[in-house]
C-alpha cells in the first residue's frame, strides 16, 4: 500500500557564510501512512522541524541547500521541487501545519474569524457569508467557547489554549489529508495540553487524517502515536511501531530521552542527562535520593502575608473594572528551600512573583525580608534589597540584550550595585560564574544569538548569580527547554542551592518538574491559594478538586521498559 507521505533520502544544509554550509538533515527517510499518527521526536537541532518545513515548502530559499537527489512524495507525487504556485495550492489544502507558538502565527490586527475565513476563501473559493458560517462550525468543532462571540475577537483577547485551537481550526479548514503539528503544546498548561492532544486525536479519528506530530517529549505522544521516529543531529536513530519503541527501545539515545523527564515516584539526587546514557555501558542507576520538606527549625527568609494585586480594566467609555489577579496570598519561604507554585495560565502565579520583585506594584499585603517589608520600602531603600532577590524569566531568547556580549551582560549588574572593587575583579568573577554554570571561557566574548536555548538560560542564571542573591524566583524558567537540556538546568539549580543555600520560588505549569524541585507546593487558581502542602503529600493525597484535576492531567508517558 502506497503511504500518504514518503520522504526519501532528504538532505538539507544551511549556508552560514559565503563558502560554508551546515548540514541540518542528513539523508532522512520515513513514511507516514494514511489515517495514521506518526511522532517525530528529538531535541532542538535534531532536524525534525526542518524536515517538516521542507515538506511544507517553508524553508528560506536564499539560505537553504536541498539535495536534488532527495524526494518528498505525497500521494505518490514528488512535491519537493514543485513550482511555488503549485506548492502553495497544495499546502494549506491537502497538507496543513500547526506551529508551536500561536501568537506568533496569528496576525494580531485581524480577527480570528477573518483569518480562518481567508483560508476558506483562498483554497476553497467560498464567498464571505459561506466562509463565515463554515468558520463558526470549525470554532465549535475545536471547542472554542461562545464561537459566535469569539469569531470577531482578536488573537490577543484569547488565552493560549484558545489561540492554539484557532490554529487547529485554520489547519483543518480545508479538510487536509495530512496535518503536521510542530510542538503544538510546548508552552501550554498541563490541562490545556491534555485537551489539545485529545482534540488532535479526535479530529484524526473522525476525519481520517494522517498526523505528523513533532515534539521533544516521548512521553507526550505515548497515548496517540502509531509510529515513532527518533532523530538526533539530523539523522534517524530509531523508528518503529510505538509499542516497540516505548516498550523495548533499541537505541541508547531513545532510552535516554525516555528517562530524562523527572519521575513522579522517586526523587534522584541528580537527573540523568543524555550524556549519562550515551557514555554508560548500562542504564545509570540513581541510588541516592534527595530528601525534601520544611522543618520546624528552618530559618524563614521571606514571609509573605495577604499579598494582593489588582489591575484596572477599561469598561465602556468612562468606566473601569477591577480585576483581582492575586488575592491575599500568604506563604513562608525558608532559607535553602524551594516553594513550588503551580496553576493554569491566569491563576496569578507569575503575577505574584513579579509583584514580590516590585515589577508590579502591590495592591495590599506585605513581604517581610530580614524584618523589612519589601513592598513598603522607598525606591532608594529597596535598591539595597534588589540584588538579594532576583528572577529568572521564562524565555531565554527575550531576557538577554542581543546587543551586549555575555561579558557585558554579566558586568552591568555588578557595576550598578558596586559589586567588586573594580572591573578587573568583576571580569574575574563573571568568568568564574560562566564556568560554574557549565559554559566555556570563550562564551564571555560572544553574543546571545550564538548560543542554544539551554545555554542562554545558563547565562541568565549566571547573571542572577553576579548579584549574590539569597532568593531566586524561577518563572517558568525551564518550560521552553528540551527534556535533556531541562534536566541539565534543573541539576544546575540543585547544585547552586546546595552550594550557596539559595531559596527558590519555583513557578511552573509542569507538575513533574515542580514535584522534583520543591519542598512545599502551593496551588493557585484564579488568584487564590487553594491548597498548600509538602510536595510528596500533595501529590500522594491531593485534597482540593482543582489539584486533583491538575495531577490527573499529567501525561503518564510510556510504560517503563525492563
Amino acid at each position: 500500500m502506497t503511504p500518504l507521505l514518503d520522504v526519501r533520502n532528504l538532505r538539507i544544509a544551511f549556508r552560514v557564510d559565503r563558502h560554508g554550509t551546515v548540514d541540518a538533515v542528513k539523508g532522512v527517510s520515513f513514511v507516514v501512512p494514511a489515517n495514521a499518527t506518526v511522532a517525530l521526536v528529538g531535541e532542538s537541532g535534531s532536524g525534525k522541524s526542518v524536515s517538516s518545513l521542507a515538506v511544507m515548502g517553508l524553508l528560506p530559499a536564499d539560505t537553504t541547500v536541498v539535495d536534488p537527489a532527495g524526494q518528498v512524495l505525497f500521494d505518490g507525487r514528488d512535491i519537493l521541487h514543485l513550482a511555488g504556485a503549485q506548492r502553495r495550492a497544495l499546502c494549506g489544502s491537502a497538507i496543513s501545519m500547526i506551529f508551536q507558538e500561536p501568537m506568533s502565527s496569528l496576525n494580531p490586527v485581524f480577527t480570528v474569524g477573518f483569518q480562518i475565513g481567508e483560508v476558506l476563501r483562498r483554497h476553497m473559493g467560498m464567498g464571505r457569508a459561506r466562509a463565515r458560517a463554515r468558520t463558526l462550525a470549525l470554532l465549535e468543532e475545536v471547542g472554542i467557547p461562545d464561537p459566535a462571540v469569539k469569531i470577531d475577537a482578536y488573537p490577543g483577547h484569547l488565552s493560549g489554549g484558545q489561540q492554539q485551537r484557532v490554529m487547529i481550526a485554520m489547519a483543518i479548514a480545508c479538510e487536509p489529508k495530512l496535518l503536521i503539528a510542530d510542538e503544538p503544546t510546548t508552552a501550554l498548561d498541563v490541562t490545556i495540553q491534555q485537551q489539545i492532544m485529545a482534540l488532535i486525536a479526535r479530529l484524526q479519528r473522525e476525519r481520517g487524517m494522517a498526523v505528523l506530530f513533532i515534539t521533544h517529549d516521548l512521553g507526550l505522544v505515548a497515548e496517540i502515536a502509531d509510529h515513532v521516529i527518533v532523530m538526533r543531529h539530523g539523522e534517524i536513530r530509531e523508528a518503529g511501531p510505538a509499542a516497540q519503541v516505548f516498550g523495548a527501545p533499541r537505541d541508547r539515545y531513545t532510552r535516554a530521552l525516555l528517562h530524562c523527564r523527572p519521575p513522579l515516584d522517586t526523587r534522584p539526587w541528580r537527573l540523568p542527562v543524555i550524556a549519562d546514557y550515551l557514555e554508560a555501558e548500562e542504564r545509570p542507576l540513581a541510588v541516592r535520593q534527595r530528601q525534601r520538606g520544611y522543618g520546624p527549625d528552618d530559618d524563614i527568609v521571606l514571609d509573605v502575608r495577604k499579598l494582593k494585586k489588582s489591575f484596572w480594566l477599561r469598561e465602556g467609555l468612562f468606566g473601569k473594572r477591577e480585576f483581582q489577579a492575586v488575592k491575599e496570598v500568604s506563604f513562608q519561604l525558608p532559607r535553602g528551600k524551594t516553594l513550588g507554585v503551580v496553576g493554569e495560565s491566569g491563576s496569578g502565579k507569575s503575577t505574584m512573583g513579579l509583584t514580590l520583585l516590585r515589577l508590579h506594584q502591590a495592591s495590599g499585603g506585605s513581604a517581610l525580608f530580614d524584618g523589612r517589608d519589601l513592598l513598603a520600602l522607598s525606591r532608594r531603600d529597596y535598591h539595597v534589597y534588589k540584588r538579594r532577590i532576583q528572577i529568572i524569566f521564562q524565555n531565554p531568547y527575550a531576557s538577554l540584550n542581543p546587543r551586549f556580549t555575555v561579558g557585558q551582560i554579566l558586568l552591568e549588574p555588578m557595576r550598578l550595585h558596586a559589586i567588586g572593587a573594580d572591573d578587573r575583579e568583576r571580569v574575574k568573577r563573571a568568568q568564574a560564574l560562566l564556568e560554574r554554570v557549565g559554559l566555556p571561557a570563550q562564551a564571555y566574548h560572544r553574543y546571545p544569538h550564538e548560543f542554544s536555548g539551554g545555554q542562554r538560560q545558563r547565562i541568565a542564571i549566571a547573571r542572577c548569580l553576579t548579584m549574590q542573591p539569597e532568593i531566586l524566583v524561577c518563572d517558568e524558567s525551564v518550560s521552553a527547554l528540551d527534556v535533556s537540556v531541562q534536566a541539565q538546568v534543573l541539576n544546575l539549580l540543585q547544585d547552586l542551592q546546595d552550594e550557596f543555600g539559595l531559596s527558590y520560588i519555583f513557578i511552573s505549569h509542569d507538575l513533574a518538574v515542580v514535584k522534583y524541585m520543591s519542598d512545599t507546593v502551593m496551588v493557585m487558581k484564579a488568584g487564590e491559594v487553594v491548597e498548600m502542602a509538602d510536595a510528596d503529600e500533595l501529590y500522594r493525597n491531593p485534597r482540593h478538586p482543582y489539584t486533583q484535576a491538575l495531577l490527573a492531567a499529567i501525561p503518564q508517558g510510556p510504560p517503563r521498559y525492563a
